[in-house]
């Protein structure tokens, strides 16, 4: 399971095995081409082709609780060029496996590390979960409908967006300066710094006096008709952002929408809720796939809201190929895409320890030093 091509193809990355943003982080990092060698805890619960995150890469198991366990990971590392894990602070350090004992052994490591609330902080040592991350970035309470309570976005924005995102954007920025100056070092990923960096653009309209506070009342939170989204008579949704003039015009055209009546003054917020309440009566009138006909050719910022049994079958998607199907299972594709050195998915998830003597042999470990560590009960 080694990449033919990709731009981090011969980058080697050892990925101490985790649950959310470490392995679609590590799963990122594989599509792009590089070796990515899991090492999942022994004994741990064995996972499943769904586990779609956990794809494209090798799996070592080892009792890292056992000496032999932890310097057989150690040797690993030293000949790594990244390292990914994902617990609470301090975990690491205890195994014998922190930033200072790996430098060590690979003065080039790039350290990834990979938690809600970041390395230090009073909030360091707390349990939390994506959406107490993004509570505390302010994000969270900018999601909802007016007048009720922050909605959940599922856990894109902390887990995968804040947390994964910019741990894989970390690592490759970290390899890059390494390339330059010989020498590794950590990267502290934090889901509450990464959420928080989504919202700059809206700390920004917020300290100009654009973006108010109260939740569903802004241009782009649910707040105007012009970009939201409308039930159809066949009890489906569809999407429109027609947020310029152009194509605010080309909207009330093709839905049928005649000038005036308050449409004219597209920016006034005080006409948005009656705006959109005769929205969506119109949009109540044809089915999706009607309104979708309409609206084909039009360039007004439309699309129809699909699900994910939906989506992979839309014909654009199709023609990018934006999802792939491996051993019966759809998910998306790598992305985003190179005109030379494209990545791909290197394989499905692989079974924990499926690849420890392959990985070790291949890694430096003699075949007698395999058998001893098996014979420990370390592998």
């Amino acid at each position: 399971m080694v990449a033919e091509s990709g731009p981090l193809a011969g980058i080697k990355v050892i990925e101490f095995a985790g649950i959310g943003p470490g392995p679609f982080a590590a799963m990122l990092l594989s599509d792009m081409g590089a070796e990515v060698i899991r090492i999942d805890r022994k004994g741990a619960r064995e996972g499943s082709k769904y586990d779609t995150t956990r794809r494209g890469r090798r799996s070592v198991s080892l009792d890292l609780k056992m000496a032999n366990g932890a310097a057989a990971a150690l040797r690993l590392i030293a000949r790594a060029d990244a390292l990914i894990e994902g617990f609470r602070p301090g975990v690491m350090e205890r195994l014998g496996l922190g930033p200072d004992a790996c430098f060590k052994h690979n003065t080039k490591l790039v350290y990834g590390r990979m938690t809600g609330w970041g390395q230090s902080g009073p909030l360091a040592q707390t349990a939390g979960h994506d959406i107490n991350y993004i509570a505390l970035s302010g994000a969270l309470a900018a999601i909802g409908p007016a007048g009720q309570k922050p909605v959940p976005p599922i856990n894109l924005v902390g887990d995968f967006g804040g947390g994964a995102l910019y741990l894989a954007l970390g690592v490759v920025c970290a390899l890059f300066e390494a390339g330059k100056s010989g020498k590794g070092q950590v990267v502290d990923a934090a889901m509450t710094d990464g959420s928080a960096s989504l919202m700059t653009a809206f700390y920004g309209l917020a300290a100009a006096g654009i973006w108010r506070l109260e939740r569903g009342v802004n241009h782009l939170d649910s707040g105007s008709h012009f970009y939201n989204t409308y039930e159809t008579a066949d009890g489906k949704f569809v999407s429109v952002g027609a947020i310029e003039p152009q194509f605010y015009a080309r909207l009330l055209k093709t839905a049928g929408i005649e000038e005036g009546g308050g449409f004219e003054q597209q920016m006034d917020r005080a006409g948005w809720p009656s705006l959109e309440a005769k929205i969506e009566t119109v949009f109540k009138t044809k089915t999706r796939d009607e309104w979708c006909a309409l609206f084909e050719d039009a360039d007004a910022c439309f699309a129809p809201v699909l699900d994910m049994s939906e989506a992979p079958t839309h014909p654009h998607n199709r023609a990018r190929e934006t999802f792939i199907e491996i051993e019966g299972v759809v998910q998306p594709n790598a992305a985003p895409r190179f005109s030379r050195t494209p990545g791909r998915v290197q394989g499905p998830p692989a079974k924990i320890g499926a690849h420890t003597q392959e990985v070790l042999s291949e890694w430096g470990f003699a075949a007698t030093e395999i058998a001893a560590l098996s014979a420990a009960g370390a592998i």
